[in-house]
């Protein structure tokens, strides 16, 4: 692991400005992410998160409550959350788990332009009095912004000659 996570690698390049200072889009974070992962303990992906059995829960923002009719316990969901502490200047990138460089758009690193990360996620438990959604696993720090969740489904949500069988 880098010691400085700011360090860029000699075969990685940078994209020469940082496109947080661009004025192109405004973003209402809906909510947050609690978990109990930050820097040095959380999980690199979805799957990982699982196989620790630890579960997380969003916080709405109660502007938001209403839009939670019709969510369910047991219902699939996809998160768009914001990285908010990853790098958004890198435009290829070297992992330590693969060899060589790519792409960061070839990778699912939440280093990228617009630091967004999705994960499908399993709803249960929901209080829609106070905004608490419990969830199965989730892959980021605590405190993470929710952009957006739409639920998932499986006759829109997997590629063409996929199935959800290993």
């Amino acid at each position: 692991m880098r010691q400085d996570r700011n360090a860029t690698r000699s075969s990685e390049t940078e994209l020469g400005f940082d496109p947080a200072l661009k004025d192109d889009a405004r973003l209402a974070f809906v909510g947050r992410i609690r978990t109990s992962w930050s820097r040095g303990n959380c999980p690199k992906n979805i799957r990982l998160a699982r196989d620790t059995g630890q579960g997380a829960w969003i916080e709405m923002d109660h502007a938001y409550l209403s839009a939670l009719n019709g969510l369910e316990a047991g219902q699939g969901m996809v998160l768009i959350y914001w990285m908010f502490e990853a790098r958004r200047d890198l435009l290829t990138q070297s992992p330590d788990h693969i060899d060589g460089t790519r792409g960061t758009f070839a990778l699912r690193s939440p280093n990228r332009p617009n630091p967004l990360a999705l994960s499908a996620v399993t709803i249960t438990g929901i209080d829609r009095t106070t905004g608490r959604i419990d969830i199965d696993a989730i892959d980021c720090f605590d405190g993470t912004p929710l952009v957006d969740m739409k639920p998932w489904l499986p006759t829109i949500d997997m590629p063409a000659g996929e199935s959800d069988s290993p």
